[in-house]
Order: structure tokens, then sequence, then C-alpha cells
């Protein structure tokens, strides 16, 4: 045999280096390419200016990102008509410059409002018709300025309480349930193409939530109201079991036509971290991942923050964290290992 061909055979024969592998991929990046998927995190974006090395991992590792802040009301708005952009500007050219895909979050929401609006609707200098007006050129506002630059927008949040009820809210209470429908229509006239989603937070497992989100879609779509997806929040925690039904609930939503996402996955635990602790945490995140996979309309897991160092969760949940894929030192911990073990499902 000549030396080229026998050169030849013996590197076909060589086993593939790790990183070729498809089935080991390098990093959530590749992980989401192999999977048809996005992945994406939320962004801190103090962090995103002012820590390299949060911004090396940000930019390394995820396909989508969602302003954690920077888009909500009180933000860009904080003061009628004075609109303050810079936050949200530099979130998107950040994901321009990294071929990242943008999640809009959130137009309509019951918390985060600039005081303007609530005192105003408080002490009634704002009445029922100047509000309906206010919400309508906010959402046109927002939606136009970022039009074919954010793949998806979550136009309604957190509008169903845990009993099935709709959320008591300045919008409910003023407008009535239309204002639902109307957000959707003024999101979408002003960008045809995005993507517009309602999203909530135990749409995982809770079944009063569950049905009555399932109804109102049915009743926008019976409409002609142009909603195109669900996210399911997934504020998970391993002190309560994982809820197990997950997928079928993804499916039950992707029955009605709808892009599903997991739009603000995080895992918290109660401290302190032991490995035992970071070993259950890790399961929870690679069954979210596998739930996701095996509903073809799942085509987003954004994670709500990466890093311990700037999670929400200490804040809010007393005694409680932890909850990220990587330490406050950005090491990454045993759950990022087990979302790059994940295989497809299907």
């Amino acid at each position: 045999m000549k030396p080229l061909i026998i050169a030849l055979a013996l590197v076909l024969a060589a086993p593939l280096p790790a990183y070729a592998n498809p089935r080991a991929p390098r990093d959530l990046r590749e992980l989401a390419h192999q999977h048809g998927i996005r992945i994406g995190t939320a962004v801190d974006i103090a962090a995103l200016r002012g820590e390299p090395d949060y911004r090396k991992v940000l930019n390394r590792e995820f396909t989508h990102v969602t302003a954690e802040n920077a888009m909500k009301w009180e933000s860009v708005e904080p003061e009628r008509g004075v609109y303050t952009w810079a936050d949200a500007d530099a979130l998107v050219e950040n994901a321009r410059r990294n071929r990242q895909r943008v999640r809009g979050h959130t137009l309509v929401w019951h918390n985060q409002l600039p005081a303007w609006l609530t005192t105003g609707v408080a002490d009634g200098s704002i009445d029922s018709g100047e509000l309906r007006s206010i919400l309508r050129d906010h959402i046109t506002t927002e939606v136009r300025r970022y039009k074919g630059k954010i793949r998806a927008w979550d136009v309604v949040n957190e509008v169903v309480e845990e009993d099935g009820t709709m959320r008591k809210s300045i919008w409910l209470d003023h407008l009535g349930p239309g204002y639902i429908a109307d957000a959707f229509r003024w999101a979408h006239r002003a960008d045809p193409q995005a993507k517009l989603f309602i999203n909530d937070y135990n749409l995982e497992w809770n079944s009063p939530k569950i049905e009555t989100t399932l109804a109102l879609v049915k009743d926008l779509q019976a409409r002609g109201v142009p909603i195109h997806g669900v996210g399911f929040q997934g504020h998970l925690g391993i002190q309560y079991d994982y809820p197990g039904d997950w997928a079928n609930v993804m499916g039950r939503f992707a029955g009605l036509g709808l892009e599903v996402a997991v739009t603000e996955l995080d895992v918290r635990m109660e401290l302190p971290v032991t490995e035992e602790k970071l070993a259950t945490q890790a399961t929870y995140y690679s069954r979210a991942l596998t739930d996701c996979l095996s509903v073809e309309a799942c085509k987003e897991l954004t994670v709500w923050g990466f890093t311990d160092r700037h999670s929400w969760v200490p804040g809010w949940f007393d005694g409680q964290g932890s909850a990220c894929l990587f330490d406050e030192s950005l090491a990454p911990k045993p759950a990022y290992r087990a979302l790059l073990a994940v295989r497809d499902p299907r």
C-alpha cells in the first residue's frame, strides 16, 4: 500500500477529538446549533458595560438575549414623554455584533411601571380613555423603535392569578380584559414580523393558571388577534418537585399552533450550597431542556441570568440562591455540564 494511502487510512480510523463529536458540544452556543433551538439569557446591562469577564461569557455561550430590566416601562419612560433608550440600545447592539437574537421584555406588566403613570391613575388625573391611549402609544413607540431587531416580544406578562382568575391590575381595573387583545394588535401593527407572546410563571404545573391561559389564547385566536407564542418562565426550586407534566403542558399550547419558549429558567436552592444540591439542580436544568426538545414547537430556552454574581433570587427569596449555571466567579456549575450532555429525546 502506498504511504499516502496508509496515512489517509490511519487518519480515517482515528477517533474524532471530543470537540469534533456532535454529541459533545463545547459550549451552550454549539449545543443550541446542534439541537436547532435558541439558548439565551437575561442580561444585566451594568454588567454588560462594566465587567469584561461577564461580557465574554455572555457572548461566547448564548445565541439569544433578553433585557432583564432595560426594556421595562419604568426604564424606558421614567418621565412622561421622556424616553431613555441607551440601555436597551446597548443590548440590541451587542446582540447584533455577536450574532444573537433578542427577546423584548416586556410591553404590558403590572409591575415596574413609572411613578407618573401609577400616581396619575390613582389620583384620577389619568382617566380610562387617556390610559388606553398611553398604553397604545407606549407599545407602538417601543416596538416600532426596534422593528426588525427583536425576534419576539413578551407582549403581556403575568396576566393570570394563581387561582385562575385574571390578575387585578391598573390595566384590568380601568380598561377591562380587552386590553390584552389591544396590546397584541398594537404590537403587531408596529412590527408585523415579530413573534408575539403571552408569558407567565408557574404555568409549568399550576392547573387553574394553565386552563385559564389556554382559554384566553383560544379566545384571542377566535377573534383573529395576532398571538404567536407562550412563554413558560420556569422559576424552579429544588425544594419542590420538578414539574413532571411540563412537556405535556407545552404540547397542549403547541397544539393551538403556538411557538413555545422557556423564557426565564433558573433553579434556586436553600443555602448553604452542597454538592448534593448542585447535583439535584443539574437534573432540573437538564430535564427542562429535555422537555423543551421533546416538543417540536419549543424553539427557545432562556435562563434568567447566567451567573450567581447577578442573580435576582437572593434578593427575592430569603435564604435561597445559587440558581444559575455559573457561580459568582463565572465558573461553570454541574448544571452547565448537564445541559451539554442532553440528547434530543425525539
